[in-house]
């Protein structure tokens, strides 16, 4: 499998989201989402295709592998958890999801653990897998 930068997770769990909303994602769904320029995601669909995270069908529905599903599916629980944390100790809600953005792709397996043990007590539904 292909290694995934931040970039790479950003545009899966942008699909995954957008799935989440509309079941049928095309790449000026994902250009508007992340707010990149139209050949941006091109370029970054062939990668992913190619990398085995994508598929992208003849009509331009984008939809996640397997492999795509499980980078997404862990990215987007982290900016969940992530998000609600920062809002309890106080970060505005805005604040708190761009923090999350930034953080949920450096913090360490373990660090992540721990921090979802603590919030489970207080969030057990932030802490439950996206409903796909």
């Amino acid at each position: 499998m292909a290694k995934l930068y931040k970039s790479g997770e950003d545009y899966l769990e942008a699909i995954l989201m957008l799935h989440i909303e509309s079941n049928y994602v095309r790449a000026v769904d994902i250009a508007h989402e992340l707010e990149v320029s139209k050949p941006s995601v091109s370029r970054a669909m062939g990668i992913l295709r190619d990398g085995g995270f994508i598929r992208i069908a003849e009509d331009g529905n984008i939809t996640l592998t397997d492999s795509g599903t499980e980078v997404a599916e862990r990215i987007y629980e982290r900016h969940r958890v992530l998000s609600q944390w920062l809002i309890d100790i106080g970060v505005p809600e805005e604040i708190a999801a761009e923090d999350a953005c930034k953080l949920e792709h450096d913090i360490s397996a373990q660090s992540f653990e721990a921090l979802k043990a603590h919030l489970r007590k207080s969030h057990p539904m932030v802490l439950e897998k996206a409903d796909i």
